[in-house]
């Protein structure tokens, strides 16, 4: 999938999330983030931080490579 948007990354996110069998507070505890961030970062918020959004995408079994991809 390529993504172009703050939106279609939070979508990504929590697919990958769900796919992981993880709720929102798991994964803000796994990646090191807080619950908000997670809901916001998963309802496409443009601000979220990049690296947070990088660690909780790595978290969640995504990878970047020139593009995101499933593992």
């Amino acid at each position: 999938m390529q993504v172009k948007t703050a939106s279609e990354f939070g979508a990504l996110i929590k697919e990958a999330r769900l796919t992981a069998n993880l709720t929102q507070a798991e994964l803000a505890i796994a990646s090191g983030t807080g619950l908000r961030f997670i809901v916001e970062l998963e309802q496409g918020k443009s601000t979220c931080q990049l690296d947070k959004a990088l660690r909780v995408a790595r978290r969640a079994g995504l990878r970047f490579e020139g593009q995101f991809s499933k593992q």
